[in-house]
């Protein structure tokens, strides 16, 4: 029962983390403009994230623009474009692997040990896409830090960390000790049955010599 409960903890975190890898991926505010230091401040804040750059005007008009190439983005932009779809790709695969080896639930084989390592294989998947969220904001992130602290970058085009990153760091370890709580709850439960085995296989063997040793004497057969 206390596995159960350990699996739906961190089946829910997981879950929890790729609603925000979602949010993450989507949401343009990666970075944002800075107003630190000798910065003019401006009324409109620039906010640029993966996929589209938007500028807020102080009336609270926002105009968005998606990135018209490819090819011509950075290539710290490029990787963690691949990463988080990645992420969120594996994420989603994780939930239904995990559902199918989860002990609450009657999907797929009933199979205790069967069910088990389906469970480990969907802690697994939500370790990686944790892990694939984790690399892709803080790669991002790092170049965010690279180009604020550059002395050729001028005041007025420096970015500071806009909230998605925080919420990628966020939803990043929400996932990955969701996939830990899975394959710890799964890899208890497997050591304890090997050590049930291994106490009953002595008191099996002793059973099985007394039932073929001979009989001694003065004992007669009945």
């Amino acid at each position: 029962m206390a596995n159960s409960g350990f699996q739906l903890l961190g089946y829910f975190l997981a879950l929890g983390g790729w609603i925000g890898i979602i949010s993450t991926t989507v949401l343009p505010q990666w970075k944002q403009s800075s107003y630190a230091g000798d910065a003019i401040i401006m009324a409109v804040g620039l906010y640029e994230g993966l996929w589209m750059s938007c500028a807020s005007q102080s009336t609270g008009q926002v105009q968005c623009k998606i990135f018209d190439s490819l090819l011509s983005l950075d290539v710290h932009i490029q990787t963690c474009r691949a990463l988080m779809v990645i992420s969120v790709l594996m994420g989603f695969i994780a939930i239904i692997v995990s559902v199918v080896g989860m002990k609450c639930t009657k999907v797929g084989d009933n199979n205790p040990s069967t069910k088990s390592k389906i469970a480990i294989s969907g802690g697994s998947l939500f370790l990686l896409s944790g892990l694939c969220t984790l690399v892709a904001v803080s790669w991002y992130a790092t170049q965010v830090s690279y180009h604020f602290f550059d002395p050729n970058t001028p005041i007025n085009a420096r970015y500071e960390f806009g909230p998605a990153l925080f919420v990628g760091w966020a939803a990043a370890i929400l996932m990955m000790l969701g996939g830990s709580f899975l394959c710890c709850s799964c890899v208890n439960e497997d050591r304890r049955g090997q050590q049930f085995y291994r106490q009953s296989q002595p008191s099996t063997a002793r059973e099985a010599n007394v039932k073929s040793s001979p009989p001694e004497k003065g004992e007669q057969y009945l």
